[in-house]
C-alpha cells in the first residue's frame, strides 16, 4: 500500500488560541499558562501566535485521558 498522492495530502489544520481554548472549555489565559510552564499540548509559533496542531492536541488529551475504571 503506497501513501497519499501530492494532490490527496492535506495539511494539519492549525487551531487558533481561541479555537483551542472553545474546544477545551479553558480560558485562553490558563492556555497561555500552560505554555509558559510547558504543559498541555506543545504549539507553534507564528509570528506573535500561538498555533496547535490538531492532531498534537489529540495525541496530548489521549495522554491525559484517565484509564478506563
Amino acid at each position: 500500500m503506497t501513501g497519499p498522492t501530492a494532490s490527496e495530502w492535506r495539511p494539519d489544520p492549525l487551531l487558533t488560541i481561541d479555537d483551542l481554548a472553545a474546544w477545551l472549555g479553558k480560558p485562553k489565559n490558563t492556555l497561555y499558562a500552560w505554555h509558559s510552564r510547558g504543559k498541555g499540548p506543545r504549539a507553534i509559533r507564528v509570528g506573535n501566535t500561538l498555533r496547535y496542531r490538531r492532531s498534537e492536541v489529540e495525541r496530548w488529551l489521549d495522554e491525559h485521558t484517565d484509564s478506563e475504571r
